[in-house]
């Protein structure tokens, strides 16, 4: 039979990898190994978007589009990326949705401006894609993905001279074993990073983070069909609320020392209606059933 022995150091040095990486994320100071050049991140970005865009329909409400590239914009300042083409865009869809993807491209769709509630609930959005595209978790997942390629070549070596079917059992196991205990964990280390770091961002944006919980709060009363948290790429909406309520004290300090040109809009920002239509204080949330987009796991794709 294959040893197993081989199976486990493989996957063990896949695990530990990324511990020994070469730089480091903004704010959380996380370790991480990114083999891509951010330049070809960047442009495989820029590809993607366009090709998004070619098919999306983009949105034509003003007021929509006007907001986002203001709260974007803020956020982007706050950040201290003046290096990236920031480019923000409104999706005309319904999805309760929105991706970043390397070199500061971020798109939002529209299903998701009522659960948000005002433009501290939109920062909240903004700031986690905004998060995901400064600490390069695009560019880090692709290069766990070439890792656990070349990891399964390992095993497929290892296994050739064996019968079919102790190949294909060591293959499912490998895969699920790369799946659960390495890929989704993974994505979801990724998801409450982008949580604590744009936690961070919103705050320094003059943005008032004791928004961030409550959205997460409306969010996940949305939709209980989710998958178990371990299936999932993101943490439960609920995990993601108890976290942020715990970083809280550090953000509201950022919050408070937020520069001069973003004071005075605090109490503006923190609350009334964010899309202007019903009026302020009935605000209304759509079905869940038309709301709800589906996951991705593909390594590009950052979302909320």
């Amino acid at each position: 039979m294959f040893s197993f022995r081989i199976l486990l150091v493989v996957l063990v040095l896949v695990s530990g990898l990324v511990a020994f990486g070469c730089r480091s994320t903004p704010v959380s100071n996380r370790k991480q190994l990114v083999l891509i050049p951010e330049h070809h991140e960047v442009q495989l970005g820029m590809q993607a978007y366009e090709e998004i865009l070619a098919e999306e329909k983009v949105s034509t409400n003003q007021h929509y589009i006007e907001m986002v590239n203001r709260v974007g914009k803020r956020i982007a300042e706050a950040s201290g990326h003046d290096e990236y083409l920031w480019e923000f865009r409104v999706i005309d869809s319904p999805t309760a949705n929105a991706f970043a993807l390397p070199g500061g491209k971020v798109a939002i769709y529209e299903g998701i401006l009522p659960i948000c509630e005002n433009e501290a609930g939109l920062a909240v959005v903004m700031s986690h894609e905004v998060a995901h595209a400064i600490a390069r978790h695009g560019g880090e997942r692709m290069t766990q993905q070439g890792a656990v390629t070349a990891a399964g070549k390992v095993i497929d070596f290892y296994s050739k001279d064996r019968e079919k079917k102790e190949q294909e059992r060591v293959r499912a196991i490998f895969g699920a074993a790369s799946q659960y205990g390495y890929i989704l964990p993974y994505s979801r280390k990724h998801e409450t990073e982008a949580d604590e770091i744009g936690l961070i961002l919103m705050s320094r944006a003059g943005y008032d983070p004791r928004e961030a919980p409550r959205f997460w709060k409306r969010f996940g009363q949305l939709n209980s069909e989710k998958p178990p948290e371990f299936m999932s790429t993101h943490p439960s909406d609920e995990r993601r609320a108890a976290d942020l309520e715990a970083m809280l004290p550090e953000a509201l300090a950022e919050y408070e020392q937020a520069p001069e040109q973003f004071a005075l809009g605090k109490p503006i920002f923190s609350t009334g209606n964010l899309a202007g239509k019903p009026p302020a204080g009935d605000s209304k949330i759509v079905p869940a059933a038309a709301l709800q987009g589906p996951e991705t796991d593909d390594p590009f794709f950052s979302q909320p």
